[in-house]
């Protein structure tokens, strides 16, 4: 039986990709200049700046623009951030 099926919209991907970015200690915005000041006065929609949503073949890719806070190890928070998104 085909129930239907779910679709998920590439904005709604990109906002929950850049709210689990930005949880991660060390990513002080999203590229777009969208800090989490910000965040709370302009909505959700800020958070898909700096993310890039692809789908091919039932594979979606997920680009993320990030500015890291100064003395963070790039490699260990771009590691926290692709768990983080993953997860999401």
């Amino acid at each position: 039986e085909n129930l239907g099926e779910v679709k998920i919209a590439d904005e709604v991907v990109a906002i929950i990709a850049g709210l689990a970015a930005m949880e991660v200690e060390g990513v002080a915005s999203m590229a777009g200049n969208a800090t989490r000041e910000l965040i709370s006065k302009l909505g959700m929609k800020s958070l898909s700046k700096g993310v890039k949503v692809d789908v091919l073949d039932g594979i979606v890719t997920v680009s993320l623009a990030l500015n890291l806070n100064y003395g963070y190890s790039i490699k260990e928070i771009t590691s926290k951030v692709q768990e983080k998104v993953k997860t999401a």
